[in-house]
């Protein structure tokens, strides 16, 4: 039988990859690699880029075309059979990954072939061996052989204890719900999410309603539910996923992983030099020091905190006493309400999201004159999955997408983007590259299609940001090309920038059609929409620094007598920027999924940075016209196209013609008047 993991053009066949297909095509694709790699090393006689290096772009490409298909569908189609398999792979990829970055011999070909270039050069090519030979150095090649065989062991630990974070996360959320037999307790509720409940009762033949503990649904209760026991009850679920608190205490509890990974982190970052995991993570990041980003945090916490502090003080002032977490959101919506004459379920009828995918498109289409066009004749993991490919002006497929966009139980939760196939043409071949854009939304019942809430379209747009950075990449070398080898705090930049055009009225009009009557969104509407941008900004931005701080301090703070000090630390930043004291029970961090999960350790603070770039990148389309053609064109040329071949910050400087300046973002959020803003970027 033919491993359709195993297959070498074209796109992955989802529907036919079952467990017992994983671990075999790793170890043959591994182990081809290998004898490859040796070969490449014997017959290195000269050192050249085309011969030595261009094969082993391809080797990195051959690995993968075999693991991304593996990978995502432990995200998007998780089952009890793929985890095993996915976790016993884990330690063999990492494996792998450290023996090639320790290999004297493969790094001094690397070195061998850099001497040939100009210091001066600035082409992809040398680029790329610039990376590497970075990565060689973090990786431990120049430590003696015990201490690499450490960190190598260090490197695998962590690989399987970031995954066993995600798995006990996951096995969380999918033990509990609420069910309910009360229709009243779900007044307030939007009635997709009802829909949505009533059909997960019957499908466990119950009666009444099940609420399950997905985001939308979590998000739905808190914003809506007027049942304040409801709200309560989910809160407490939520802040204790995976903990010691809660409805499930213990039983999936991700307390001594996190310690773990911290230690094993810190142990990694000493190995090769550095003082401690943030050092580490700079090392490959456009922020310089530690410093300098303990200095950009707490500034913005400064500018930011006093508007916080007022905005939940209005808040409470309104309702007429203090609130509870799970108070805020809802009440918060009321006040929106009342202020705006605008809510969100007013919102959602105008958004149906067919609707919304064709705005998006539109926007596109007018920046960069590429059009999307729907394919169905492609193999899916889940009927409902879409696949798009995108075109441009001439005729040339640039790129493709999967759009994943339904809340599932055996799915992640939250939004991401991720590679299925990255751009490479190594020869006369071009392998056009493939994302995932994956979203969570209600998923559609009774015939009924899902509507959006605003929330909801930025979250696309920003993801879509994402999606066409990696498919606009003009980078044929996939090491460098699209996301790879982009600064992880300027990778969100294309991203952040895309989530302002959600906000243009023009954009909005386009995309809206009430889902009975057809008409856009009425002009009043619209601009109560566009007023209610920086409504509570200022709460906002000190929850995400309240975020990358915690996550910054464990990083760069760690100390292996004292251990993580998790709960303590985050204690100590929610005091300082926190404006909601939060229930003895909350135990964020141990759902914190990006920071021990994901890959923004010691980097959640990149959403900070990179929404600087994006405010100052969008500030010139607001100069010169939303949809101006040279400005689009010279951010799709310098900032688009370039994937890790060019340094970021020249990348900027080429597209704004000086460095970002902080100003565009504290305008946008509403924390500086606008003329403050353009006096000070003058």
């Amino acid at each position: 039988m033919t491993n359709p993991l195993l297959k070498e053009q074209g796109l992955p066949l989802f529907s036919q990859i079952e467990p017992e297909h994983v671990e075999a095509a790793l170890d043959q694709t591994l182990q081809r690699n290998r004898d490859e790699l040796a070969q490449i090393l014997d017959r290195a006689t000269a050192p050249d880029f085309s011969a030595t290096i261009t094969p082993l772009e391809e080797m990195g490409d051959r690995l993968h075309r075999v693991w991304s298909p593996v990978s995502h569908l432990q995200m998007v189609a998780s089952t009890d059979e793929m985890r095993d398999v996915y976790n016993a792979c884990l330690p063999k990829l990492s494996r792998y990954g450290t023996e090639l970055a320790q290999n004297e011999a493969l790094f001094k070909l690397y070195k061998a072939v850099d001497s040939t270039f100009d210091e001066s050069d600035v082409t992809p090519e040398k680029r790329l061996l610039e990376h590497a030979l970075r990565d060689f150095h973090l990786a431990g090649v120049d430590l003696p052989a015990e201490q690499k065989t450490q960190f190598k062991q260090v490197m695998e630990d962590l690989s399987q204890l970031q995954a066993k974070f995600e798995q006990n996360l996951l096995d969380a959320m999918k033990a509990w719900s609420k069910h309910v037999t009360d229709e009243d307790m779900l007044s307030g509720i939007p009635e997709a999410v009802i829909d949505a409940a009533r059909t997960a009762a019957a499908e466990q033949d119950i009666e009444g309603w099940v609420l399950n503990l997905d985001q939308p649904t979590y998000v739905a209760v808190l914003t809506h539910a007027d049942n304040a026991e409801l709200r309560e009850e989910f809160y407490a679920a939520w802040v204790t996923r995976a903990s010691d608190q809660g409805p499930a205490a213990g039983q999936f509890d991700n307390s001594a992983v996190m310690e773990d990974l911290l230690r094993l982190r810190h142990e990694a970052a000493n190995l090769v030099g550095f003082g401690n995991f943030a050092d580490y993570a700079l090392a490959s990041r456009m922020a310089g020091t530690t410093q300098e980003v303990s200095e950009f945090l707490q500034h913005l916490a400064e500018v930011s905190g006093p508007v916080a502090k007022q905005e939940l003080k209005e808040l409470e002032d309104w309702v007429g006493r203090k609130l509870s977490p799970w108070d805020v959101g809802y009440y918060s919506e009321k006040l929106r309400l009342e202020r705006f004459s605008i809510s969100d379920e007013e919102l959602r009828p105008y958004f149906p999201l067919s609707r919304v995918m064709d705005g998006l498109f539109q926007v596109m289409t007018r920046l960069y004159g590429i059009r999307a066009e729907a394919n169905s004749d492609v193999d899916l993991w889940e009927p409902e999955v879409l696949y798009y490919t995108l075109i441009d002006a001439s005729g040339e497929v640039v790129g493709s997408f999967y759009a994943d966009l339904y809340a599932r139980r055996n799915k992640r939760s939250g939004a991401w983007m991720d590679e299925c196939l990255i751009r490479k043409k190594l020869d006369i071949n071009l392998q056009a590259p493939v994302a995932h854009l994956v979203c969570n939304y209600t998923k559609p019942s009774d015939g009924k299609p899902t509507l959006l809430s605003h929330d909801e379209i930025v979250t696309l747009f920003h993801e879509f940001g994402h999606t066409l950075h990696h498919l606009l990449t003009r980078i044929d070398y996939p090491s460098v090309s699209g996301i790879n080898g982009v600064p992880w705090d300027a990778v969100e930049l294309p991203s952040q920038f895309m989530e302002n055009f959600a906000w243009s009225p023009d954009v909005i009009r386009s995309m809206s059609q009430h889902v009975t009557t057809g008409e856009a969104l009425p002009d009043e509407l619209l601009e109560k929409l566009e007023a209610s941008r920086v409504f509570q900004s200022g709460m906002q931005m000190a929850r995400q620094l309240e975020f990358s701080m915690f996550d910054w301090r464990m990083h760069a703070e760690y100390d292996p007598q004292q251990g993580g000090r998790i709960q303590s630390i985050l204690d100590e930043v929610h005091n300082q920027v926190g404006v909601m004291p939060l229930p003895e029970y909350n135990r964020f961090a141990n759902s914190f999924a990006h920071v021990f999960g994901g890959g923004y350790a010691a980097g959640y603070y990149s959403y900070k940075w990179a929404e600087v770039l994006a405010a100052d990148a969008f500030s010139a389309f607001q100069e010169a016209g939303l949809f101006d053609q040279q400005t689009a064109e010279k951010f799709r040329r310098n900032i688009l196209e370039v994937g890790g071949a060019v340094d970021i910050a020249e990348a900027f400087e080429a597209f704004r013609g000086r460095p970002p300046k902080i100003e565009p973002l504290l305008a946008q959020a509403g924390i500086i008047d606008p003329r403050e803003q353009s006096a000070r970027t003058q």
